[in-house]
């Protein structure tokens, strides 16, 4: 059985990776290189942090007018704080979906640039692209690391907000949200500082972007 769900996934990665390849090898010929692909996927990926930045402030604002809830239809701000916590859950699963893409877009890209590298046959120009690849990739490398590190930051965040939620479904009264006004200042500075990072991560791109969109032109 082990075996079996293990080809699976051997044969699931395969049929992605083929699928990857035909859709790059499309685009190519009509004009549309792995390199703005890449482009495209990073301004994606950036736009997707910009949203769920919103989407989590949003969440957090919510949350605090559910604890700051005098009077009125409680339940009804329950379901508004839920509401923009799922969306807050959405736009992070968006984020981590987009930089994926941009890793796939990058690894395919390295992988073309290095072998066209080999085909060179003059030493001056062939070394000069082996210079421009690894400047590329160096600058890859640190955008996707701090891709990442904004990244992280998203699921303790999520918990702790999945946690209030569930909490308070089945306690949904002025005692209850007592109890989890506490750990509300946690969440603020943790969400402060998930926007901080997502703020660096977005700049990063914007240079990133630039320093290819230069390159080409």
């Amino acid at each position: 059985m082990k075996r079996l769900i293990t080809s699976s996934l051997i044969a699931a990665t395969l049929l992605l990776t083929g699928c990857q390849t035909a859709y790059y090898g499309a685009m190519e010929k009509v004009g549309y290189h792995k390199r703005d692909i890449m482009v495209d996927r990073v301004k994606a990926a950036k736009e997707s942090q910009e949203d769920a930045q919103k989407e989590f402030s949003s969440a957090l604002e919510e949350m605090q007018a559910l604890l700051n809830h005098n009077g009125g239809n409680l339940e009804k701000a329950y379901n508004k704080a839920k509401d923009e916590y799922e969306s807050a859950q959405s736009a992070a699963d968006d984020v981590s979906n987009r930089i994926n893409k941009v890793e796939d877009v990058a690894e395919a890209l390295f992988d073309e640039w290095q072998t066209e590298i080999a085909e060179i046959s003059k030493a001056s120009l062939r070394r000069n692209s082996e210079t421009k690849l690894k400047e590329t990739r160096r600058s890859y490398e640190q955008l996707i690391k701090t891709m990442r590190r904004a990244e992280s930051k998203m699921p303790p965040i999520l918990t702790a907000m999945k946690d209030n939620m569930l909490y308070l479904k089945h306690n949904l009264n002025a005692q209850a949200i007592g109890a989890i006004k506490g750990e509300f200042a946690s969440l603020q500075t943790d969400i402060s500082g998930l926007i901080k990072e997502m703020n660096k991560s977005i700049n990063e791109s914007t240079r990133f972007i630039e320093a290819l969109e230069n390159a080409k032109g």
